[in-house]
């Protein structure tokens, strides 16, 4: 089985047209999105429409559900509630309904997903060290996990002969064959953070045990000028190009 996760959208439809397209030619079998279809982007209808005609199995990240009003925006910076009304006003009615009934964890053959955390997925935390991640490690039900919520990759680990410790990878590559449990934060298909702004998702293959962080260029400025043009707040479009 071969897995294409998709890490936070963020309304971002170039990057996304560019990921499904690689994820086509890897022939998967399976596409799953970590949640934040929308926010700070321009693109949240189009994004949207595409993950349904996809069949994308996706959960809900705190963006979408601050665009339904599950989560008080109050607590989001400036341009990030900025973005959440200007996507609340520029969808439709069947649109929210949509973004509204995603879960906040769902869990397929082989994996499970959550966009911030397994444990308590509704207060969307994020997971950034080993001790963030060791809550989620031990409620998982599979062997692997997959989140988002961050926009930084990142591999949590552990390992069969050390099953109480946790590590952790930035490489791009996880061997999964000595692991006993893993819970991987594919990075951002749309806003990636890790000062890299090439867009990021992930390949799991079962049959190899192995899980690969992708990272591809993008038509970065066609999107800048779609926030412009929106009259979004210029930081969004300005951080596109600087990964952060």
């Amino acid at each position: 089985m071969k897995y294409g996760i998709l890490g936070d959208i963020h309304s971002n439809l170039s990057a996304l047209e560019k990921v499904l397209g690689l994820l086509d030619e890897e022939q998967v079998d399976e596409l799953i999105s970590v949640g934040d279809v929308v926010g700070y982007g321009a693109a949240p209808k189009e994004c949207i429409r595409l993950l349904r005609e996809r069949g994308v199995w996706v959960v809900q990240g705190n963006h979408d559900a601050a665009c339904v009003g599950a989560l008080d925006d109050r607590y989001f910076n400036p341009y990030a509630r900025a973005a959440v009304q200007w996507t609340r006003e520029h969808l439709d009615a069947d649109e929210l309904d949509w973004l509204r009934s995603l879960p906040l964890t769902l869990e397929r053959e082989h994996c499970q997903v959550a966009h911030g955390t397994l444990f308590r997925p509704e207060l969307f935390d994020y997971v950034l060290s080993p001790t963030d991640a060791n809550p989620s490690l031990e409620v998982m039900t599979k062997r692997v996990a997959f989140v988002g919520h961050s926009h930084i990759p990142i591999g949590l680990l552990r390992f069969r002969d050390a099953p109480r410790q946790t590590a952790y990878t930035t490489d791009p590559e996880i061997d999964l064959s000595n692991v006993e449990r893993a819970l991987i934060n594919v990075g951002s298909v749309g806003q990636p953070r890790d000062e890299e702004p090439r867009t990021a998702y992930a390949l799991y293959d079962t049959e190899r045990d192995l899980v690969r962080i992708q990272r591809t260029s993008y038509d970065i400025e066609r999107e800048a000028s779609r926030i412009r043009e929106a009259g979004l707040p210029e930081v969004l479009a300005e951080r596109l190009s600087l990964g952060i």
